[in-house]
């Protein structure tokens, strides 16, 4: 999750949005709404929470196509074409100028394809939006569970700690650790559904007295509500991961799960994490990279490099090498790293995206990787071509899918080839 550069709406135009997006039809009406959206991403959190209510309605439906049939056809609409308009169609077209308009907008970018994926990814992986590690026989949401806990114990996050997660999704992790250790957790988001979402999953677990989300509009001392065991940050006054709305020195341990390749650069938000870090407090992180066997120069490298970025939101690609040369260059000291994709593992950390029934772990995996089978995957695309067509889904739901499927395809290629990792781990200290 991300934002800086932010492009701000008029004061006035988000809380107006859903009357306005009726009217939007083609051309002329359809321009004017586009540019009324180019801000939506903004410093104020009221305008984006009507943004979000304006898309996805005002209550939380259950099941991905009672969700699509919520959405505001327009206001989706101008949030596809905006997400698009950023890329090339492919490696060959996708030129310095996209990747330069994508570094400076990323905010934008980034809560684009989250209102436009989240639903989509809760349908076909759960409520903890990354990869893991599978032994053999282990159950999906089982080895979900494991790769949360082994990050919140190398960490060293326990009981009576604050901690951050950057980019908290959800919150399903975030949830998962403070199961596990007890600790004081705050989720940062910068995308309103998102955070509602995370509000009512904390309720469905029944953690309502021990999880509590809030919306910072402040600078904020967690000294004032020691009794919140979460707090999921939705930020103001560019409340971003690049700049975090807590006093230096506040937190523990700060974590973070496959979210910091969203900010434009890894230095950026790594000086941040340093900075609310208390001197001697660590951060743990499973980040995206590319491996040292990438080449850029390499056709099918760029092609593969390409989907995994367009398919999943990163302004760019970095290696493992840029992750390191940056915490050291904000003055962390690296503990351990290492590229959990490279253990030797019989079950591949892409498993579930290859669609391959038979190497299921368990008969509860079957409804997780049967969705994304060809089988899956046909019917899934088909069904929203149908429901787009007859009005249903909204404009750009077929788009949405396809490009998941391209993410889906760039990463399992990128893991067999060994050139991407999305789970580089390491632990790092802020000096005392």
């Amino acid at each position: 999750m991300s934002p800086t550069a932010m492009h701000i709406a008029a004061p006035c135009a988000i809380p107006d949005l859903a009357n306005k997006s009726i009217a939007a039809k083609k051309g002329q009406e359809h321009r004017h709404l586009e540019e009324t959206l180019q801000g939506t991403v903004s410093t104020n959190h009221a305008e984006d929470i009507a943004f979000a209510q304006a898309l996805h309605g005002r209550d939380l439906k259950k099941g991905l196509w009672a969700q699509l049939k919520s959405k505001n056809q327009d206001v989706y609409g101008v949030t596809s074409d905006t997400y698009f308009n950023m890329w090339g169609k492919d490696a060959t077209t996708d030129s310095k100028a996209n990747e330069k308009e994508r570094a400076s907008r990323y905010s934008q970018l980034v809560n684009s394809y989250y209102h436009l994926a989240t639903d989509f990814f809760e349908y076909g992986w759960g409520k903890s939006f990354h990869f893991c590690r599978f032994y053999p026989g282990e159950e999906f949401h089982s080895a979900v569970k494991r790769h949360e806990h082994f990050l919140a114990i190398k960490t060293g996050i326990d009981s009576g700690m604050k901690v951050l997660d950057v980019g908290c999704g959800v919150g399903g992790p975030a949830r998962a650790i403070t199961h596990l250790t007890g600790a004081s957790i705050v989720g940062l988001n910068n995308n309103a559904y998102q955070l509602e979402k995370a509000r009512e999953y904390t309720i469905q677990e029944d953690l309502g007295d021990k999880l509590s989300f809030i919306k910072v509009s402040k600078w904020f001392d967690l000294q004032e509500i020691p009794e919140l065991n979460l707090i999921a940050c939705f930020c103001i006054n560019q409340g971003d991961f690049m700049q975090i709305p807590f006093d230096q020195g506040t937190f523990d341990r700060v974590y973070a799960i496959e979210a910091t390749c969203h900010a434009p650069s890894f230095e950026g938000v790594y000086a941040e994490i340093y900075r609310v870090l208390k001197p001697g407090g660590k951060f743990g992180c499973y980040e995206w990279c590319m491996t040292e066997k990438y080449d850029a120069e390499n056709p099918k490298h760029k092609e593969i490099a390409h989907g995994i970025a367009i398919g999943n939101s990163l302004p760019d690609v970095r290696t493992v090498a840029d992750s390191l040369g940056a915490l050291q260059k904000v003055g962390f000291k690296i503990e351990m790293h290492v590229d959990l994709a490279r253990m030797g593992d019989r079950v591949h950390w892409y498993y579930p995206l290859e669609g391959d029934l038979r190497q299921c772990q368990t008969f509860r995996d079957i409804f997780t990787t049967l969705v994304m089978t060809q089988a899956g995957r046909y019917l899934t695309i088909n069904i929203c071509r149908i429901l787009e067509k007859i009005g249903f889904a909204p404009k750009g739901t077929v788009q949405t899918q396809e490009v998941l499927e391209v993410a889906g395809d760039s990463v399992v290629a990128g893991g067999r080839e060994d050139i991407f990792t999305p789970m580089f781990f390491f632990v790092a200290q802020k000096p005392m």
